[in-house]
Order: C-alpha cells, then sequence, then structure tokens
C-alpha cells in the first residue's frame, strides 16, 4: 500500500486534519431542500453536479445555473480557487480541482467540497494525490451503500495522505500539471478543430456559400482551384434546391452500418488473450478501461481499432472516431466504413443527421430509445462530382486528422502522467527523474 513504506521526512496525515490544520473544511453542497429544481436558471452562476466532474475537471458541457440571489444565499457553498469537488453519489472517486476560471460557482447539490486552506498542502499536489489510484480505491472501499455508493464529509475526513514538504509538493504539482495542461491545450485545439470541420461543411453542404456567392457574382473566398469547381447554380431535387450536378442519396447508401454482436456469445477463456467489450459506455468515455472482456475468437470485422467511426443508435445516441486501442464491437454500436467515400464524409453527413436521430429515439416509448434501420435510408445526403468532392476531400482529411493526432497523444501524455503519478507521490522517483521523463517526450 501506498502508505506502508512513506519515504522519510514525508508526513503521514488525514485529510481532515490537513484541511483543519491550513483553515479550510470539508463540506457537503447544498440539499435539495435548500434548492429546489424551480430555481434552476438559464442564466447566471454555474452549479457543479456530479456530471460536470470529468477527468479531474470542471465540465461547463449542460451545467445547471442559479441566481445571483440564490448564490448569496448559498454563499458558504461557492467555491474557490484550490478547492476540490467530489461526486456525492455513484462515481464517488470522481475529483475535480477547481481552477480560477470556476471561482464563485456553486458546489452544487450531490457533490463534497474540499478545501485544503494554506500553507500545508499545494491544492493542485492535493488534487494529483487524491486522483491517485491507490487513493481512489480506498474511497470506493470506505463509501457507503450496497447499491449505490455514497461519500460523506467523515469518509473523506479519514482519508490518509501523504505529505512530502511544500517545495516539493510544488515540484510535483508542477510536473504532473505540465502534462496535464497540454492535455488540456490538445481538447481545446480539438474542440476549434471539430468547431472548423462543421462550419465548413455546413457552409458547402448545407447553406451552399459558394454556390450562392457564384450565382451572384460575387467571390466565393475560396482558393481558384477549388472555387471553379463549385457550380454557379442551384436546381430542384427531393430535397428542395441543391447545387446544379449533385447527387441525393441514402445515408446507408454511402456508407456500411455494421451493427455490433451480442459478445456474452464469446465469453473469455482462462489464460487465453482477450478483447475489451466496447458498449455504449466506452464510446461515452472514449476508453476501455474497466470494460468486461471477451474472447479474441470474435470475427476480424467485429474488431475496434483506432480510427474506426462508431455510432451508437440506442440509448445515448453519439458518435465518435475511435482512438482507445484495439476492442470488440458490442451491439447497440455501429461501426461505419465506406469503400467508396473517405471518413469525414460520412463522418460529417451522420453528425449532420444525429440530432434528428436523438429526437427520433427520445420519442421511443421505451426505456431505451433507439433508430431503425429504415431512418438510416431516410436520411437523404448530397454528393458533390467526384472532382469537386476530391478537393474537399484534402481540406477535411486533414482537420480530422489533425484532430486525431491530438487526441492519440493526449491518451499517450496521460499514459506517462498515470505512470508517474504513483510513483512521484510514493517518493519512489524523485523530481529530476521525472523531469528526464518529460523531455522524453518533447514537453
Amino acid at each position: 500500500m501506498l502508505f506502508d513504506f512513506p519515504p522519510e521526512n514525508w508526513q503521514v496525515s488525514t485529510l481532515g486534519e490537513i484541511c483543519q490544520e491550513g483553515g479550510g473544511d470539508i463540506q457537503t453542497g447544498p440539499f435539495g431542500s435548500q434548492l429546489h429544481a424551480s430555481d434552476y436558471v438559464f442564466s447566471g452562476i454555474p452549479s457543479i453536479m456530479p456530471a460536470n466532474i470529468k477527468e479531474g475537471r470542471v465540465s461547463e458541457e449542460g451545467i445547471a445555473r442559479i441566481t445571483e440571489a440564490d448564490a448569496k444565499r448559498l454563499s458558504k457553498y461557492l467555491t474557490k480557487a484550490g478547492d476540490i469537488v467530489y461526486s456525492r453519489r455513484g462515481d464517488v472517486e470522481r475529483c475535480a480541482l477547481i481552477r480560477k476560471r470556476e471561482e464563485g460557482w456553486l458546489c452544487g447539490t450531490g457533490c463534497l467540497r474540499v478545501r485544503p486552506g494554506s500553507g500545508i498542502v499545494d491544492p493542485e499536489f492535493c488534487s494529483h494525490f487524491l486522483s491517485h489510484p491507490e487513493t481512489k480505491e480506498w474511497i470506493s472501499r470506505h463509501a457507503v451503500g450496497a447499491t449505490m455508493p455514497n461519500l460523506n464529509t467523515q469518509i473523506l475526513s479519514a482519508l490518509p495522505v501523504l505529505l512530502p514538504s511544500l517545495p516539493e509538493q510544488k515540484a510535483i504539482a508542477h510536473i504532473l500539471g505540465t502534462l496535464d495542461d497540454k492535455i488540456e491545450l490538445n481538447r481545446k485545439t480539438n474542440e476549434t478543430l471539430e468547431a472548423m470541420a462543421k462550419a465548413l461543411f455546413k457552409s458547402w453542404f448545407v447553406d451552399f456559400d459558394p454556390v450562392r456567392a457564384k450565382a451572384e457574382g460575387r467571390p466565393t473566398g475560396l482558393p481558384a482551384d477549388i472555387s471553379d469547381l463549385f457550380p454557379d447554380s442551384l436546381e430542384d431535387s427531393e430535397l428542395g434546391e441543391i447545387p446544379r450536378g449533385w447527387e441525393v442519396k441514402a445515408l446507408d447508401e454511402i456508407a456500411h452500418f455494421l451493427n455490433g454482436l451480442a459478445l456474452q456469445k464469446f465469453p473469455p477463456e482462462d489464460g487465453a488473450a482477450t478483447l475489451p467489450v466496447i458498449k455504449i459506455a466506452q464510446l461515452k468515455k472514449g476508453d476501455s478501461t474497466g470494460a468486461d472482456r471477451c474472447s479474441t475468437a470474435v470475427p476480424s470485422d467485429y474488431v475496434v481499432r483506432d480510427g474506426d467511426m462508431l455510432f451508437s443508435w440506442s440509448g445515448s445516441l453519439a458518435v465518435d472516431i475511435w482512438c482507445g486501442g484495439d476492442g470488440a464491437l458490442n451491439q447497440h454500436l455501429f461501426k461505419v466504413t465506406s469503400k467508396t467515400y473517405g471518413k469525414w464524409f460520412f463522418y460529417q453527413w451522420v453528425n449532420h443527421h444525429l440530432p434528428g436521430f436523438q429526437e427520433i429515439a427520445q420519442g421511443k416509448a421505451t426505456t431505451m430509445g433507439h433508430i431503425q434501420r429504415h431512418h438510416l435510408s431516410e436520411a437523404k445526403v448530397l454528393i458533390p462530382p467526384p472532382s469537386l468532392l476530391a478537393a474537399m476531400d484534402s481540406a477535411f482529411t486533414t482537420l480530422l486528422d489533425r484532430s486525431f493526432g491530438l487526441r492519440r497523444q493526449s491518451i499517450d501524455l496521460a499514459s506517462v502522467r498515470d505512470a508517474l503519478l504513483p510513483k512521484l507521490i510514493s517518493g519512489e522517483i524523485r523530481i529530476p527523474d521525472a523531469e528526464k521523463m518529460l523531455e522524453e517526450v518533447g514537453i
């Protein structure tokens, strides 16, 4: 165990003791009796819920908000930079460090807030320590509740903590934080690349901006060799007006949608190699950590590899380019391929139709909404002439390849960070050795 043989001069304490000594505390967010569902608003102070705690950071995606008046009323639950928030139920080992950006947000219902205080522990070091696999395992093991794990202030207060000197804490936090910062930069760059690809697709395939510009005698803003390939007029079709010379096809005509298998029919065998089972949950989080396993006897078409496009057609409908390593395609997922069109082309068209598919699934009177094969046939796409499609291919493939490359790099950096984390925090390796490892990966 991490705490069995602490390095010389490292202090063994508890999270409650270091918070108290540093002038901090550990407390829950407001309970339902203090903040009702009707109190949430469309704009205002963000309220951090368990769903917003992701990969050591706070995600603003789908975040709830409260009024300034409620924030003032609940001021003791507002966050400060350096706080750490936990999910109080379910995935109780998940936590996120509050950065300057999230200062003054509400530690919402269903969350716990750890405030380390000052002078005893560096908040970033504390955040990394709480992300240590053995720390997370300790929290999961001590959480109460058989069906739904629950975390409380008493459990967190008793959590054993191992502390080197404050300068060494800061040095460790800097090394691990450097990797985190690069991963976060890659994430933000990816968001920009995805937004660029989406905007370009909408301009060319939905709004027909270059065609309309040429029809009105305006410049398209594109290089001449690409601009010349766009027509200068629209024509009628089953979808209404579309660029002259373009075809209308069904979504399932441009790509093959391979449905996954019931992989319990391929159980793992003792001592034999296995594959992780890629289900909707794995698609949503982007990796196969903790996934079920199956035999490698799965037919090769159903093996998922990095770069494959996956589309969950039931439950939480989602589309992604997989980069979580080899796995096996489970039922309720499509692996989407094409022998004729580039990956970017069917990826963008499936994403274009995704909101409509999600609406269909939500309208199902079942516990798990879904779409059916005929919905793929009813979803239409536009096909430019081959010369124009080839020119488009270069622009979109560049964006897609760069995005995928950054995601792969982030996975590699996360592996380095996860390998360094337990070694640094247990004192197994020291700062100079860790700095050499960063140099080797170009950080």
